[in-house]
């Protein structure tokens, strides 16, 4: 599935030149013009990276990442600035606010591209590396155990139950297709079709019980998304 890229700029020009060439690396892309437009999108369209330019109209590029460094469902998503503020003092306050990389106008195309896959691969390594205990609501998947807690009393999960409850946990916020579980926790040679993983779905629901299973959101014809706080 091809990685989707959120361009934030209020020049038509970059947006089209940055359009054409992503797209052109396989990714595909939807663009704002505005803060307050990419922060709906940011929440709404699920882009695995925003490419952010800090002068936008009203809410700027610094205001739209400490938002999405708010919100526990875009906490995490990978932010690269495309600025013409050169100033080491604007780089490194945006690199401390959250920001993945930095780069200044005008842009070097080859350049960008490479520190968009660069910061893809970043996160994506950040993702496979499974904390020791995520904790929701009463609730604490513990991964060195392969436990599951709701307000301290255990309750029983197949393996693959927690192996799904987990992979969607890892990734607050983010849609995950029944395609990618079935390819992420299923072995190659296990013939299993969409209806596994709904079947699964439904068992972990029960299990989590009627408030915890609302960390779980279902996208009707799209796949899953795990919400952390509800």
């Amino acid at each position: 599935m091809a990685k989707k890229i959120l361009i934030v700029d209020d020049e038509q020009d970059i947006l089209d030149l940055l359009t054409f060439n992503l797209q052109r690396e396989g990714y595909e892309t939807l663009t704002a013009a505005e803060g307050e437009n990419a922060l709906h999108l940011a929440r709404t369209a699920f882009p695995d990276l925003i490419i952010l330019d800090v002068m936008l109209p009203g809410l700027d590029g610094w205001e739209v990442l400490r938002e999405l460094r708010r919100d526990p469902d875009t906490r995490h998503l990978p932010v690269v600035f495309l600025t013409a503020k050169d100033s080491e003092i604007d780089e490194v306050v945006g690199l401390e606010l959250g920001a993945d990389d930095y780069i200044v106008k005008p842009i070097s195309m080859h350049k960008l591209v490479a520190r968009v896959k660069l910061a893809l691969r970043k996160a994506a390594t950040a993702e496979m590396r499974p904390s020791e205990k995520i904790s929701f609501g009463a609730v604490v998947v513990d991964s060195a155990s392969y436990t599951v807690t709701i307000q301290g009393d255990p309750v029983p999960f197949t393996k693959k139950e927690f192996e799904i409850l987990r992979y969607l946990a890892q990734r607050p916020g983010r849609v995950v297709s029944r395609e990618t579980l079935l390819n992420e926790l299923w072995d190659e040679d296990v013939v299993v079709i969409d209806r596994t993983v709904d079947v699964h779905i439904r068992k972990i629901r029960e299990k989590l019980g009627a408030e915890e299973m609302r960390h779980i959101e279902t996208l009707k014809g799209v796949g899953y998304r795990f919400i952390s706080e509800i």
